[in-house]
């Protein structure tokens, strides 16, 4: 199907359809794709390319819910499940001042890391995990307190809507205190995790014990409206058809429209490595750049699309960045969750790493803070 209808309407600013959405995604066209989502990347960004200097914790990997997809959790007493203590958190924290991996430094290489924002060489620690049996709302309270009081400086982003609605469960709080309780304690932005794919068909067949898409879109939104900013995210490459991922964008669009408060969009690339879906396959690199673009040409009211390269890879990441993508995310430090289902890339990169990827794309390295303010490190 010739794109010419469709481009016209891009170059003079009109939202697309999601009719429109669907024929991009059936377009062999890569190359048009690529160059219609690269300029509402710049005209939404310039050409700059953002990151910031993180660490992901993932405190447990032991958890109620079974996802077919999903590679990472275990339960209680099995083999290779493991629950951080606050203590153990924080000095694997504290660590990273005094034993981690310079800027510039070759992965892996020990040295001494440059002691900067709040004695820490990251500004943001993002925390996610599993939802643990025998842990009280207290516990994440007290987490969330501790680093707080230990890395004023530090940004906490952390929980995803999933997280949020166990939370309530067990404390018995509305979803909205629940947020407020974790809002006070110093939780500023949620990550985007556990949309993966709105449709009720595929996500029962997906991630049946999971809160579904209504109450995943219902959380954001109390979210937004007690003034905490969120991603998003939608999983693509398993069980799902492309006019899934079009629905799925849809809701996500029409809620952003309400509130204005998702700050980037992260199509995830799925990884079928000791997971339970028969037959899945890793994503193809076409497949990726396609779902990037086309999602920086519907989602035209979220400012930023991730090409999160820990899932992408760093080189199809660094291609991404010229198919409408305007961030890589970070230094990571510490990424078990895709790593569990056979994500290829490192688990961290360093400042100049990560510039280096930017700038070999043609594009203008900015570090940011977790609100997309540019810093000068």
């Amino acid at each position: 199907m010739p794109l010419t209808p469709i481009e016209k309407k891009i170059l003079s600013g009109k939202r697309i359809t999601p009719d429109d959405a669907l024929a991009l995604f059936h377009s062999d066209d890569i190359h048009t794709l690529g160059r219609l989502a690269n300029h509402v990347a710049v005209s939404k960004n310039g050409n700059n390319a953002y990151f910031i200097q993180n660490h992901h914790i993932n405190p447990t990997n032991i958890c109620v819910n079974r996802c077919t997809f999903c590679a990472f959790s275990r339960s209680k007493g099995e083999k290779g499940a493991h629950a951080l203590r606050i203590p153990e958190i924080i000095k694997k924290l504290r660590e990273q001042s005094t034993g981690g991996r310079s800027q510039g430094s070759d992965i892996g290489k020990k040295t001494r890391f440059p002691i900067t924002h709040a004695k820490l060489p990251f500004m943001e620690v993002h925390i996610v995990g599993g939802l643990h049996p025998d842990w009280s709302l207290n516990y994440y309270l007290e987490l969330i307190r501790k680093i707080k009081k230990t890395f004023p400086g530090l940004h906490i982003k952390a929980f995803t809507a999933v997280e949020i609605d166990y939370f309530s469960k067990i404390s018995g709080l509305s979803i909205k205190e629940t947020l407020l309780a974790l809002k006070e304690a110093g939780l500023e932005t949620m990550p985007g995790g556990g949309a993966e794919i709105f449709n009720r068909r595929i996500r029962s067949r997906l991630c049946p014990e999971k809160i579904s898409g209504k109450k995943w879109l219902q959380i954001m939104e109390t979210a937004h409206s007690v003034g905490i900013k969120t991603n998003a995210t939608m999983l693509y490459g398993h069980i799902e058809h492309y006019r899934h991922r079009v629905e799925h964008m849809l809701q996500l669009r029409d809620l952003q429209d309400k509130t204005g408060g998702f700050q980037a969009f992260i199509p995830l690339a799925f990884h079928p490595l000791n997971t339970k879906i028969e037959g899945a396959k890793y994503t193809s690199g076409i497949d990726d750049l396609k779902t990037v673009a086309v999602s920086r040409l519907f989602l035209d009211n979220i400012t930023h699309i991730k090409a999160y390269w820990i899932m992408l890879g760093e080189k199809i990441a660094q291609v991404a960045l010229t198919f409408g993508a305007d961030d890589l995310d970070g230094t990571i430090i510490e990424e078990k969750i895709s790593h569990a289902a056979g994500a290829l890339s490192g688990t961290a990169l360093t400042k100049s790493e990560l510039m280096h990827l930017i700038q070999k794309a043609g594009k203008v390295p900015v570090e940011r803070d977790s609100f997309y303010q540019p810093v000068q490190r």
